[in-house]
């Protein structure tokens, strides 16, 4: 499969020679590039883990009205809802729709873990030996860091933590050699060894991956350390500072540093989209259209830890309704797998060039269900109106 592509930059391009410039200097850098294979979730997984989401938020609803009926009868009704409203989130990021993991090493001789390399995040975690809440012993066991076993290891000892839907994922900070690709070797990186995983849920116990690696930028990194990929652009361990994702659609993908793989995208160069601020990989908007749906000028994150198009509840409520897909108790939405191939296309408009992702493409399908890959999310100023996760990306090549 070919991909369109797309490409992320804070160098303030403003004409065609800075553009062709750039892309003669990454050109240049493909001889050497070097490729990490990125393992998919396969589908039918995906859609497992929406279901066990759907019966265990209905077990709680019951468990919840359970209560308030006993409350009533011992109170006589006083405050009887209290314990049914929907309550604030503190949601970071949901990883339990991530699809795509890969390897990274820590430590000398290197420890192996999967992580969800994630452009929405900037910090490097992983599980150490004693971690709890860190998977089964012998289903989905995680690989967990020992610091005794490794000869390059270097106390920090601060602490980190960081909260999702459910609580915090915390533990310490220390230094370590992390190696990208078995050939990128990153001295003295800034990581989170991590003693208590709860935060994640009872999807990251399920799920495949160990930690993750962010691919953000350090102005979102807890405590500012300084992000795996910014150390190794400083230690001058990669000939170009560009990364590049290839997510396979019905494949494995694969994550390049030091430049990018002409070979995976139609065309001769990338079209170069300017970010609005180095925090999230942020664009601007020119809108967004499916159907008779359209919104004004708008932005976005480009995301690889997130799997689905997310947008506000307002918008995506709309978009839902009109391809008539019906919301489940956990929000995800759902559609009649008849009417999948007749789905309205839907686009992106950056920098006056449409970016579209087929109708059909827009729906995850296994074993008779239909998931509409779009979720309702309102993001807390000044946060990103839209996320473009994995179902765009494996359109276009990022």
């Amino acid at each position: 499969m070919f991909f369109k592509a797309i490409a992320l930059t804070i160098l303030g391009l403003s004409s065609s020679i800075n553009a062709e410039v750039i892309n003669e200097s990454s050109n240049k850098s493909q001889k050497k590039v070097l490729r990490i294979p990125m393992k998919k979730v396969a589908d039918h997984e995906f859609i497992n883990r929406f279901l066990l989401k759907e019966k265990n938020a209905l077990e709680a609803q019951n468990s919840l009205l359970m209560s308030a009926t006993t409350q009533r009868n011992l109170r006589s009704g006083a405050n009887s809802n209290a314990n049914l409203e929907k309550k604030e989130s503190e949601i970071v990021k949901d990883y339990s729709n991530a699809q795509y993991y890969a390897s990274v090493y820590l430590g000398t001789p290197p420890q192996e873990f999967d992580v969800i390399y994630d452009t929405g995040s900037s910090n490097l975690w992983v599980p150490e030996k004693d971690c709890v809440h860190c998977g089964y012993r012998f289903i989905n066991k995680k690989n967990k860091y020992d610091k005794d076993l490794s000869s390059s290891f270097v106390e920090d000892g601060s602490d980190f933590s960081i909260h999702y839907g459910s609580g915090a994922v915390s533990g310490i900070f220390q230094l370590e050699t992390v190696t990208l690709a078995e050939d990128i070797v990153v001295n003295n990186q800034k990581f989170a060894s991590i003693h208590d995983a709860g935060g994640m849920g009872i999807a990251y116990v399920l799920s495949k991956f160990d930690g993750i690696l962010g691919l953000g930028f350090d102005s979102i990194s807890v405590s500012g350390a300084k992000t795996v990929f910014h150390n190794a652009i400083e230690q001058g361990v990669v000939d170009s500072p560009v990364f590049a994702f290839y997510l396979g659609d019905n494949c494995d993908g694969e994550l390049t540093f030091g430049g990018y793989d002409s070979d995976k995208f139609e065309g001769d160069e990338l079209t170069w989209v300017n970010l609005s601020e180095a925090t999230y990989w942020r664009i601007s908007l020119d809108g967004a259209k499916v159907g008779s749906f359209s919104t004004g000028p708008t932005d976005a994150i480009v995301d690889s830890g997130t799997s689905l198009i997310t947008g506000p509840s307002i918008d995506v409520k709309a978009i839902a309704a009109s391809i008539g897909a019906k919301a489940g108790i956990t929000g995800q939405y759902t559609i009649d797998c008849d009417k999948v191939e007749n789905l309205p296309d839907m686009t992106w408009t950056i920098d006056g060039k449409d970016y579209t992702v087929p109708g059909p493409k827009l729906v995850i399908q296994t074993a008779g269900m239909c998931l509409f890959a779009m979720m309702a999310m309102d993001m807390p100023k000044p946060g990103p109106a839209w996320i473009l996760g994995d179902v765009f990306m494996r359109e276009y090549y990022t």
